[in-house]
């Protein structure tokens, strides 16, 4: 009886140490038995990662997957398979390594593979660029017909458990059934729903007959559109809609809300080759080259970071790198981009793929940055060739601990040994 009991509690421990994903992670787990419910019979896009407990790589990827599946939650679904627990379905998907990351957008049985960094970042990325080609494909020429049951029917006792209880986004427009524009704009409507699907979420209320609803969001016009956004909702969360009223219209609308959803980037501190490539592997990096800790310690240095941060937030939609370094960390790079010896903190704006930068000439500061980039977003600003035509080399140094910078101590000179009355004749 006793060892029966050690060999239960040894597998007990096992299976508990081989799992990755907690059941409260937001990482969805996914199985031979709901996998096609959830993932390709469904509307919405997923990441899937095939992985197996006993490997390294997918034990180190497994932070970043989580996190990348907080980020994203309400915008793309993140799911992982224990692979070798089911091994149909990696056989199935062509898996022959782990951890193997798949796109689930346009065509579900024959998903894209992630070739990104395994970064939550990267991840992220991939993910905005899947809602987009998966957008733009159906509004160029889909076979996608549009369906009136893609809108979905609100009703006072329906409302708070479909659209305040989800985490997903609601465009919701209250209607009442004798009106003229709530008819022109049905077909509309419906085609929006059907382009949507997967990403937002379109509904309908009949404000005629489902009055407190209509009454509780001071619905007095028709028709009335209100947006809710993901995550948790409330009364004071909710949003008029603005937008225009044909369907393009409205995805275009509906994407914009949905682009603003997804998290900032991080401001990346250039650690060495690898972290540099990664984040300037985007149409532009945006590198700032911050003062010496010791000339600025930790507290005026995360004021420039949360500026940062700040004005990264703002121009989340167009995918850029954000990273920084410490004034002489990495020579090279600041000779290359010619933003050394005038004064830290200083900017500079890259492209690696054309080999140009451009440098912030106002204050660094969210005024001066958000002018400077801005410019740079219109195609407006100077630019100039980077230095020796090739990107410089990035050295490895040591992450920032987040601490104040402290003068090396000073060596005590041993004078034991000195004969100070000794005078040298002359």
């Amino acid at each position: 009886m006793a060892v029966l009991k050690i060999l239960l509690g040894l597998t007990l421990f096992s299976a508990n140490c081989f799992a990755l994903y907690s059941p409260s992670s937001d990482v969805i787990e996914l199985t031979e038995s709901n996998f096609d419910k959830l993932v390709t019979k469904g509307d919405e896009i997923w990441i899937v990662e095939f992985f197996a407990p006993w490997c390294g790589h997918c034990q180190s990827f497994a932070p970043e997957y989580q996190k990348a599946a907080t980020r994203l939650k309400g915008v793309v679904k993140v799911g992982a398979v224990n692979a070798d627990e089911h091994k149909s379905l990696g056989g199935r998907f062509n898996v022959r390594g782990f951890p193997t990351v798949k796109i689930f957008s346009t065509n579900k049985y024959s998903p894209e593979e992630f070739n990104g960094q395994r970064t939550a970042q990267g991840l992220i990325d991939a993910a905005l660029s899947a809602i987009k080609s998966k957008v733009k494909g159906g509004s160029s020429g889909s076979n996608k017909e549009s369906k009136s049951d893609d809108v979905i029917e609100l009703t006072d006792s329906n409302f708070d458990k479909l659209v305040l209880q989800s985490e997903d986004m609601w465009l919701v427009e209250f209607f009442a059934p004798w009106c003229g524009h709530c008819k022109n704009l049905a077909p509309h409507w419906a085609k929006a729903a059907t382009e949507l699907k997967g990403k937002v979420k379109l509904g309908a209320l009949d404000a005629t007959v489902h009055q407190a609803k209509a009454a509780q969001y001071g619905v007095k016009g028709y028709p009335t559109i209100k947006f809710f956004n993901t995550g948790k909702k409330s009364a004071s969360s909710v949003e008029e809609y603005d937008g225009g009223r044909t369907s393009s219209d409205i995805v275009t609308w509906a994407l914009d809300k949905l682009a603003q959803n997804v998290p900032p980037p991080e401001v990346v501190q250039i650690v060495d080759e690898k972290s540099f490539k990664e984040h300037c592997d985007k149409p532009l990096c945006v590198i700032s080259v911050l003062p010496h800790i010791l000339d600025c310690q930790s507290e005026c240095r995360n004021q420039y970071l949360q500026t940062l941060a700040k004005i990264g937030e703002r121009y989340k939609q167009k995918m850029w790198g954000w990273l920084w370094t410490e004034a002489g960390a990495q020579s090279e790079l600041e000779s290359a981009l010619d933003i050394g010896g005038f004064g830290y903190p200083a900017m500079a704006v890259m492209n690696s793929k054309k080999l140009i930068y451009s440098i912030l000439r106002g204050s660094f500061s969210e005024t001066g940055i958000n002018e400077f980039l801005r410019d740079l977003s219109y195609g407006r600003g100077n630019t100039a060739s980077i230095r020796g035509g090739k990107l410089p080399k990035i050295l490895e140094v040591a992450v920032w601990d987040g601490k104040d910078g402290e003068l090396p101590p000073e060596e005590d000179i041993d004078l034991s040994d000195v004969d100070l009355n000794d005078k040298e004749e002359l």
